[in-house]
């Protein structure tokens, strides 16, 4: 019997073998051609949306009038993300943020949250001349491997995977932290000398984290009730944890708001609105920010407006219905940390609450993004909106910059960042004493608490030394993690 299924097994296998041979060249062909289909989505969709069509040659509406040239021209590029990365406006100077997406299903994931990871933010500083490296724990994700292990705010790393972190080796060393697996050694710190403590490995796994990640309302300072939120990312399907985080502020009839964006890369341009209107009721449903299209799409330039009700979303970015805002008519100024993680519909909070109340800044200065984009699939009969009409036969999509934003007053002069107007302060210089998100004592709060009690300056919170020296994290596969987007129904031909 045993031989009889061997044979068998080796029969399937000549047969599966064989097979391939005769069909490699119809593959290759088949191939061949499906990239050339997908090339032409690409450039057909660039040129109808891209933010700076104009400023692109080869986004030039005339590419494709000759079509034997348009195919050789798109024949040129063997993969799909090859042309789209060959028609980006000044990479890394002018456009950092457009990119290409392998698998719309998995982005739609990460849009809400929903990754593979450790759970882990961090920060590298080099502590002294001698370019000695740690990482210092920014953040913990709720129910990630990085909490199951018991790491917290503060905790200082010192190796990855058995290398001692350096200045030279930074970049490569760090890599481990973008893999499937890592072993970080954690150290404590006593007048500049580390002492080892443990390693600790972990495992990545799927992720979802909710946004909405601390309130906390301080009931005295100054004789003052000031509210704390810790917000992380506009991601839609938490809209209504959000909506319950003001509703608890408006309870407790606080007077202060401090919102802590230092994390916060923004997200949905919708639920900035939404955020907007919750902080300040005052503004009634004036004008929150303006989107503008390039001349190709001018019909879609439209407004987000301050709101009184907010659309609630599941973790398929499926809306599930609608529920009052929880605004807040009490504050009349907004206090907000920042630092270089605060970008795009964060940015938009600042640039569009601005025209109607003072919005204090206390950190560093902000990410600069003051544009924002739209994911578009290879469905061309609905100008590349639909992704239930997309072509069934692949996952690719774009994230394209398509708008430029605007606040009340028409200003959109942020693509440098927002510098603090209160206090400039690093978070960085405070590893050896990172403190609880939500302690009175913590740096950046703490800075931002004393400007509420009428004390300027500085933090008083003991820093290691003047020698500590952020470190520029290498680039992460976290393409979105500084995005501002739209969803497609706020466009026309799709409402």
């Amino acid at each position: 019997m045993k031989n009889i299924k061997a044979l068998l097994l080796l029969t399937l296998i000549s047969l599966a073998a064989t097979s391939c041979f005769k069909d490699e060249d119809d593959i290759i062909v088949s191939e061949n051609e499906k990239t050339e289909e997908i090339n032409d989505f690409v450039w057909k969709a660039m040129n109808s949306w891209y933010n700076w069509q104009a400023e692109v040659p080869d986004l030039d509406d005339s590419k494709d009038d000759n079509n034997e040239s348009y195919t050789a021209y798109l024949n040129e590029y063997s993969t799909p993300e090859n042309l789209f990365n060959s028609l980006i406006y000044q990479t890394d100077v002018v456009d950092r943020f457009s990119w290409f997406i392998e698998d719309y299903i998995e982005q739609e994931k990460a849009f809400q949250g929903i990754t593979t990871s450790f759970g882990l933010r961090f920060e590298g500083v080099r502590i002294n001349t001698d370019d000695d490296v740690i990482i210092y724990v920014r953040h913990v994700a709720d129910d990630s491997p990085a909490s199951a292990a018991n790491i917290k705010r503060g905790d200082i790393i010192n190796a990855i995977n058995g290398t001692v972190l350096t200045a030279t080796n930074y970049n490569s060393a760090i890599s481990g932290l973008y893999q499937d697996q890592v072993t970080l050694s954690f150290v404590s710190e006593s007048d500049g000398t580390l002492t080892a403590i443990e390693d600790k490995t972990i495992t990545a796994t799927v992720v979802s984290e909710n946004p909405v990640y601390f309130t906390k309302v301080f009931s005295d300072i100054d004789g003052k009730k000031v509210g704390y939120l810790l917000y992380n990312g506009f991601r839609s399907s938490y809209n209504d944890e959000l909506n319950d985080a003001f509703g608890f502020f408006k309870d407790e009839n606080i007077s202060e708001l401090v919102l802590d964006l230092r994390l916060n890369g923004g997200g949905s341009v919708e639920t900035s609105a939404y955020l907007a209107s919750m902080i300040y009721a005052n503004a009634e449903t004036g004008r929150f920010a303006e989107l503008v299209f390039n001349s190709k799409q001018q019909d879609e330039n439209d407004y987000y407006n301050f709101t009184n009700t907010l659309n609630v979303y599941n973790s398929n970015s499926e809306k599930t219905g609608t529920e009052a805002i929880n605004r807040l008519s009490t504050i009349n100024q907004l206090y907000v940390l920042t630092s270089g993680n605060t970008a795009s519909a964060s940015e938009m909070i600042i640039n569009g609450l601005s025209p109607y109340i003072p919005v204090k800044l206390i950190g560093t200065t902000t990410y600069g993004k003051n544009v924002g984009s739209i994911t578009l699939y290879d469905s061309p009969d609905s100008d590349f909106l639909s992704r239930n009409s997309a072509n069934s036969t692949h996952l690719n999509a774009l994230q394209p910059i398509v708008f430029k934003i605007f606040n009340k007053n028409g200003e959109s002069d942020y693509a440098d960042g927002f510098e603090p107007n209160v206090t400039e302060i690093n978070e960085y210089d405070y590893w050896n004493n990172t403190l609880p998100f939500g302690d009175e004592n913590e740096a950046i709060l703490k800075a931002a608490l004393d400007n509420i009690r009428g004390i300027s300056g500085r933090s008083t919170t003991t820093k290691q030394s003047n020698n500590s020296t952020r470190l520029e994290t290498p680039y992460t596969n976290n393409k979105f993690e500084n995005e501002m987007y739209i969803n497609a129904d706020f466009l026309s031909n799709t409402k």
